[in-house]
């Protein structure tokens, strides 16, 4: 799985979740054809937020939300 797939993945599993937090950024930005920075940076920050507020409560996302954010800042670079 390259890296592309394996966000669509991490991105799909967040928009599965539920929590309008991540699960709207999440669908937004996979529906874009050629997502902008500002809309990558959007989707960076809303899983920073989730990884703040709930990155270390032993869910499967905790290291999603890290895998996420990495690979997201790769993206922006």
């Amino acid at each position: 799985m390259d890296q592309r797939e394996e966000l669509m993945y991490m991105l799909t599993k967040f928009e599965d979740s539920g929590w309008d937090l991540i699960a709207l950024p999440s669908k937004n930005w996979m529906n874009l054809k050629e997502p902008t920075e500002q809309e990558t940076i959007n989707l960076l920050t809303a899983i920073e937020i989730a990884d703040n507020e709930c990155g270390s409560c032993g869910c499967e996302f905790d290291t999603l939300y890290k895998k996420t954010i990495m690979i997201l800042k790769e993206l922006l670079q």
